[in-house]
Order: structure tokens, then sequence, then C-alpha cells
């Protein structure tokens, strides 16, 4: 079979675990070129340009995991050279942007998938199965936990958006993806406990955020930006059968008991080790749509869902009252039902 071939635009941390992953990982895929102007090491490819690498011959498909403002500009410069898109999220932090590149990849008959990558790891997969499968019965609520273990600089903080966007994100898709329906409503309260950073970038370092989804089911999410025992990622989702969870991935699974008490390993310590097979997988499901035709799993259209969520919940802290995704529909001029 004939591989796709890849550029990836931004070597950064996850810029890397991604070539990293369709190098060695994923048979039907081959990096043809890079682009990173801070990148020192060779990687075996060339090094270009960021539109020369998208207006490139030898490119089939882009994989953009550079900083959130320039995502957009490269959505849009890749529709037009009519490349696939895989984009590390959030597609953009200006809605209407983000409605404006969808159009254009629409327009232009080429793929997008967003990178929300823990869909793909399979303890939340087989909690997805189960309730696809009927074995939770009427679903009636969602917990989901998601700590980081420390807080981000102040440089990546003034950029990125805010707490609602950057990390929580994760967690609205997460919850549309486990339950397999539309949020209604959102409230949220949060504070800045832990981080000086945080407080002068005037974001948040602590929030908990209430969900109304269509059907009047409802979800909680608690999110921190530490948790001093490490990457806390835990889910529960209950209803009329029983109830199914996931708790957080350890180095092992040894208990010591003693006249202490009992002492177990502490959760891996952050997303690389927590999601390094979703990663894997995640980018396979990429080049297998590609490869096979078939529709892509995470969609510019799970991207807006998730991006509606966050700015209810910024606008629900702001407002210290419920907010209906409508409100934030209306406000830029889309319809989503």
């Amino acid at each position: 079979m004939e591989k796709i071939k890849i550029g990836v635009i931004g070597m950064g941390r996850i810029g890397k675990i991604h070539f990293e992953n369709l190098k060695n990982q994923i048979e039907n895929a081959e990096v043809v070129a890079v682009s990173d102007p801070n990148l020192k090491e060779d990687l075996g490819v060339p090094n270009m340009e960021a539109l020369d690498l998208i207006q490139s011959g030898q490119v089939d498909a882009v994989v953009i995991c550079s900083p959130t403002d320039t995502h957009a500009d490269y959505i849009s410069a890749c529709a037009a050279a009519g490349k696939h898109v895989f984009c590390e999220k959030p597609h953009d932090l200006s809605i209407s942007r983000v409605i404006e590149t969808l159009e254009e990849i629409n327009q232009a008959g080429v793929n997008l998938m967003l990178g929300f990558n823990r869909r793909f790891d399979p303890n939340f997969q087989k909690i997805r199965t189960l309730v696809q499968e009927g074995e939770i019965g009427d679903v009636h609520m969602l917990k989901i936990t998601s700590r980081d273990p420390a807080p981000p600089s102040l440089e990546y903080l003034k950029s990125s958006g805010g707490m609602f966007l950057d990390m929580s994100i994760h967690d609205f898709d997460m919850a549309r993806f486990i339950m397999g329906k539309e949020v209604e409503e959102v409230y949220a309260v949060a504070a800045a406990f832990v981080s000086d950073d945080v407080k002068e970038a005037g974001d948040y370092d602590t929030a908990v955020v209430t969900l109304k989804f269509e059907d009047g089911s409802m979800g909680v999410i608690d999110n921190s930006r530490k948790a001093v025992y490490g990457y806390d990622q835990r889910l529960e989702i209950f209803g009329s059968n029983g109830m199914a969870k996931v708790d957080n991935n350890k180095p092992d699974t040894h208990v010591l008991y003693n006249q202490h008490g009992a002492h177990g390993a502490l959760p891996l310590n952050f997303f690389m080790e927590r999601y390094t097979l979703s990663y894997q997988i995640e980018m396979r499901r990429f080049v297998e749509s590609l490869t096979g035709g078939s529709q892509m799993p995470v969609s510019g259209f799970d991207g807006l869902q998730a991006m509606l969520i966050a700015l209810a919940a910024q606008k629900s802290v702001m407002e210290k009252r419920p907010i209906r995704l409508k409100e934030i529909e209306d406000k830029v001029g889309i319809l989503l039902y």
C-alpha cells in the first residue's frame, strides 16, 4: 500500500511525539519534512519553512503542532493547497476564525482531524462501548476528574486562551464522546488557588463545571493545575443498570502494607506517560482514515462543540449563572442543532 506522506509543523514536546509515532509505529505513513525554526537536531528529513512544507508536492497531509495562534492560518493554507490536516487543539481562540477555516476545509474537500487524544485511550474507549451497548442502562451522571501535576509557565499561560480552552477542553470533548449526547447548559465556578503565575495571567487553576445534556442527564468535571501526587485522570459513569469507572494509571500495581498503613505507587507523572498509547492510536486512526477514505474520528465539528462548552464555562464564571450553549451560538450567528 502506498504510504501517506506527511509534514509536521512544530517540533516541540507534542510534535516530537507525533513525529516518532509516524516514523516508528505507523506502517502506512512516512514523514517527509518538518518545520521548526528552533529545531537543533537532524531528524533525517528536511526542516522547511511552514508554508513551503504545506505547498510542497511531496506532502499529502500536514500535522500541525505549532503554537495555538498559528493553527488557523496553517489550516487555511492547507485548505488552499489541498492538503489534509491533523491539528492539535485548540483549533483557534476565536470562534469566528474557527468557523471560517471549517468552511475553507469543506470547500476544499480535504479532511481535518482535531487532536483530542484521550478519545483513543483504551480504558475510555471501553467505557464508551459499555455506554453504547446499554450496559450502564439509562445514563444519569458522568464524573470526570482531570488534574495536572503542576501549572505551566507564565509565558505559556499568557497565550493559552485560559484554563477552559487549554486544559478543560479535553474533558468537555470527553464528556460528549462518552455520553454520545450534546451539552445544552453549563455552570462553572473557578478560582486561582495554587499559582501566582496563573493569577498574573488573569486565569484560573481550579474549577468545577456542571454540564446538563440534551436529555437532562448530568456531568460534573473537576479540574486543577496542581495535584502534588501526579497526573490525576479518573472517570465514572452511573446509570440505571450500574456504574463503570476508570482509575489512574500507575507505573505498577503493588501495594505495601505495614504498621504505618498501605502504600502504593503514585499516578503517572504527566500526559506524555499517561497517554503514550492513545497518541499512537490517534495518529494511526488519522492515517487509516486517509488511506481508507473513512470519516475522521474527531471532526472540526467536535472541536467546535468543545470550544462552545469552554466559552460557556468562561461566561458562566464571569456572570455567575448557568449558560445555555445556544447563547454562545446566537452571539456568533451559528446553528448546530
